[in-house]
């Protein structure tokens, strides 16, 4: 217990004269080792690189958890398993129980009613969409977010605490500076001062007992006041010892330095590592928002089939698109006499305006490309947009398809995905 509070005690001194020291800079009345300027600049950099790294963890994190809830209870289980050595267990992603949702209420509503039926497709593609997202966690996770956090966990720490020792370092130097600089001061006050014992006069005559008198007390004023000599002696000793102390507090100061500029300049590693982490994050994303897209097309394409397959008005205009949204061209392109018109007796399970779209059995049309389209098997055209083909129909084909050509190849294009030209 004594130990303890000796160093606590001790401990309390050394912040205290730290403290002290640090005014002295700040307001100039003490002396400051300048550091490097290439190890300030590599500082600098290390700064600038852990306060982005801090908000690019933070931002990411926020984008692929946004509710900041979840986010905080995630950060918690993950530190729990961590510690207990076990892998984190997947977790239902939100599309996924938006999924299981439709897929439950479908059972409820009837699975062969054209609610129950689409709720039933619409549901499974949420399943699939949840299941690409849950992948992009894991792996922007994995190949991101946790070099980022090592980096910040681990070696900034090191860096940080090596920096701690070199200010220490430097404060240990700057002290030896000024204990040197005082020290030769006073030698050089005493080396400048009289000797009073050996300037004082001598012609004078003493009685007998006045000079033993004398004698007595020049003895006792030796033994407690060493002359000038001795004390330039001692202060000569005193300023080899600051001497000794500076050039051993120079040296850890310079050791110190060059650990510190050795981490420093390991950032640049760092900074090729994170290099590579964002190019996996980049293509990770890349290929979720491909998976989504191709996802929601099979999805367009079974909601048209789900819309063709109702005999009634009210539910195709439900799930087709909205005639408002599609291009002029679809709603009032040229027809030509021979365009067949379905009787209200036998009428096609689609709405006025797809009706409107349909081409005519024989001859072609220009059309332009609106979105990008890539084929999904080998009867199918992928387009480009902005791009011109020739589309044209044939007997008994789906309304929602043509026939596109272009150049030597041919192949099914979707309607939604093109603007009809006269």
């Amino acid at each position: 217990m004594d130990f303890n509070v000796k160093k606590l005690a001790s401990g309390a001194g050394v912040f205290f004269t730290r403290a002290v020291q640090f005014t002295e800079e700040k307001l100039g009345q003490a002396e400051k080792t300048e550091l490097d300027p290439h190890l300030e600049n590599l500082i600098a950099r290390a700064d600038c690189t852990k306060n982005w790294t801090e908000k690019i963890l933070r931002q990411t994190e926020v984008l692929l958890q946004p509710n900041p809830i979840d986010h905080t209870g995630a950060r918690i289980e993950e530190f729990i398993y961590d510690k207990l050595d076990k892998k984190l267990p997947s977790k239902t992603t939100n599309p996924e129980l938006l999924g299981q949702y439709m897929l439950e209420a479908a059972n409820e509503f009837g699975p062969g009613t054209p609610y129950g039926s689409t709720l039933i497709t619409v549901g499974e593609y949420q399943k699939r969409l949840g299941g690409a997202e849950r992948e992009l966690l894991q792996t922007s996770a994995a190949t991101f977010l946790t070099p980022l956090r090592n980096f910040l966990e681990g070696d900034w720490r090191t860096i940080s605490k090596e920096r701690r020792l070199l200010e220490n370092r430097r404060l240990d130097l700057d002290i030896c500076k000024a204990r040197l600089k005082k020290a030769k001061q006073a030698e050089a006050k005493a080396a400048a001062a009289p000797d009073f014992q050996e300037t004082r006069p001598r012609n004078y005559v003493l009685s007998a007992s006045a000079s033993a008198l004398q004698s007595g007390w020049e003895s006792w004023d030796v033994e407690t006041n060493p002359s000038g000599s001795e004390q330039i002696k001692l202060l000569s000793e005193e300023v080899d010892k600051a001497e000794h102390e500076l050039r051993v507090a120079q040296t850890e100061f310079d050791r110190q330095a060059e650990v510190t500029r050795l981490l420093l300049e390991g950032i640049s590693s760092t900074h090729l590592n994170h290099l590579r982490c964002l190019q996996d994050f980049a293509e990770a994303q890349a290929t979720y928002y491909a998976q989504c897209h191709h996802y929601m097309q099979d999805l367009q394409r079974e909601l048209h089939k789900c819309a063709n397959s109702v005999s009634t008005p009210h539910p195709t205009a439900a799930v087709c698109p909205d005639p408002d949204h599609l291009p002029s061209a679809f709603l009032s392109g040229p027809s030509s006499p021979g365009d067949s018109v379905s009787s209200s007796s036998n009428h096609r399970p689609s709405t006025l305006a797809m009706e409107q779209t349909q081409l005519p059995v024989t001859g072609s049309r220009k059309a332009k490309v609106l979105y990008d389209y890539d084929a999904h098997d080998a009867s199918e055209l992928s387009l480009l947009a902005d791009e011109l083909i020739t589309v044209y129909t044939v007997p008994g084909m789906d309304p929602d398809w043509l026939i596109g050509e272009q150049g030597n190849q041919k192949g099914k294009v979707p309607v939604t995905y093109l603007e009809l030209l006269s």
